[in-house]
């Protein structure tokens, strides 16, 4: 705990027999309550892995619900252990553990309730190996969207993430995608609900064993990221109205 707030940390796993250890090694279990684990049907042994390192909260899905699916599986049981803030993190030690203690002391403390983990502040993304197309394709869309959302974010495409109990509450997340779209529609839904977002800047490692979606799926998440954007944008200026943004007490 921290500040008497309890701490959960959410990890949506696809096939990360290979990276789970590492990333499970590096998370400070000394602030954080409980390590819950997800299981999209994977086809390694994953859930093995799970169990070896004694993580309690092993829920694995019969089917694959895709990465979207993943993460709304993810927060309801987190917030199903009461957790007051929840910190997403993906298996695949992309991202490093290391900076859950300044994630959870942001929100903690009441500065901000939501934190991103930012690839792009400073030079971690390339530096960590990030494909220039990528880095590119990255950057063009977090430009269009701080321009239709009216906001400053260094990035929107983070999987490394903190949300205090309350925004999880707020906004529907289970009215989004299934996909990897899923990621910016929350955002999308915190800036509409009027959460301010912190960012602080996070090395980043692109290895074999690291999960990334190919060039075509990229396409399809690029155009996702500008609808979803578009449609944020048509919403706030009274033109349309989409499911999406209304609050789970709409």
């Amino acid at each position: 705990m921290l500040n008497g707030k309890k701490i959960v940390v959410v990890m949506p796993a696809y096939n990360a027999e290979v990276t789970l250890e590492a990333t499970y090694r590096e998370i400070p279990l000394n602030i954080v309550d409980e390590v819950v684990l997800v299981d999209d049907a994977s086809r390694d042994n994953t859930v093995e892995v799970a169990r070896q390192l004694g993580i309690h909260h092993i829920i694995r899905h019969e089917r694959n619900k895709g990465y979207g699916g993943n993460q709304k599986t993810c927060y309801k049981k987190a917030l199903e252990l009461g957790a007051d803030i929840i910190i997403m993190l993906h298996p695949d030690y992309q991202y490093t553990p290391k900076l859950i203690p300044s994630i959870a002391g942001i929100i903690a403390t009441g500065l901000y309730p939501v934190v991103l983990a930012s690839r792009i502040l400073g030079k971690g993304a390339l530096k960590g190996g990030m494909p220039f197309y990528k880095y590119v394709f990255n950057r063009f869309l977090t430009l269009t969207q701080n321009l239709l959302l009216n906001q400053k974010l260094s990035e929107y495409h983070t999987g490394y993430r903190g949300f205090a109990r309350r925004v999880l509450e707020t906004i529907n997340f289970e009215l989004n995608s299934d996909d990897f779209v899923f990621d910016n529609q929350v955002i999308a839904q915190i800036f509409y609900s009027g959460y301010e977002i912190a960012e602080i800047t996070c090395p980043t490692k692109y290895e074999t064993e690291s999960s990334s979606i190919n060039f075509g799926r990229s396409i399809k998440y690029g155009l996702g990221v500008l609808g979803t954007s578009l449609r944020y944008f048509l919403q706030k200026t009274g033109i349309a109205r989409f499911e999406i943004f209304n609050g789970k007490n709409a």
